[in-house]
């Protein structure tokens, strides 16, 4: 009885070998790796809207695209939203990604965000590790630690959200504030 049951069980083995190594041959030896099918260096991409002006760029100085998750890298990018009578917004990191439909970009480390200045409101700047930015809605958030600086002012907290559009700014949690008064000048007699 004994031979039988080792005879199968080598015939089942078999049987499992085989088929993984038949799963494995159909599947395209890239696709079994993490490795980029393209690199694109300096990349440039402008978005339009219905009008033909440039509502946005997504520069960087590398975009690499793997085909096994169908994911995209990239280093050191420079994402500059200039709509038609809104300030100039320019977001720049370390590194991103982008989302299948190009919708979406994640900011990695050192993610700096200047809204440039406009009559009556004075520059912005914006930094933590991470930012996630939904293009299409004028969205940015992040779950991290957040400091933003404006004139005399400095916000900090924890998880942020800002819409471009209506110019609402939600920080959620330990949120700390200072407000300067601003300096009148003091040398007209």
């Amino acid at each position: 009885m004994f031979p039988l049951l080792l005879m199968l069980a080598l015939a089942g083995l078999t049987f499992w070998l085989e088929r993984t190594v038949r799963e494995e041959e159909g599947v395209h030896p890239s696709l079994r790796r993490h490795d980029p099918d393209y690199v694109v260096d300096n990349l440039a991409h402008t978005r339009f809207n219905a009008q033909g002006v440039v509502e946005s760029t997504l520069a960087a100085a590398k975009m690499l695209h793997y085909p096994d998750d169908d994911s995209t890298d990239l280093v050191a990018p420079r994402v500059v939203q200039t709509k038609p009578d809104e300030p100039r917004m320019t977001l720049t990191a370390d590194r991103g990604a982008l989302s299948q439909d190009g919708e979406e970009v994640f900011l990695y480390g050192n993610v700096l965000v200047v809204r440039e200045g406009e009559p009556g409101r004075s520059e912005m700047r914006m930094r933590t590790s991470f930012l996630h930015v939904v293009r299409g809605r004028s969205v940015i958030r992040t779950d991290r630690d957040v400091v933003i600086t404006e004139e005399n002012r400095v916000l900090s907290g924890r998880g942020m959200e800002y819409h471009n559009d209506s110019k609402e700014l939600f920080l959620r949690e330990r949120v700390r504030g200072r407000f300067e008064p601003k300096n009148k000048d003091t040398s007209a007699k």
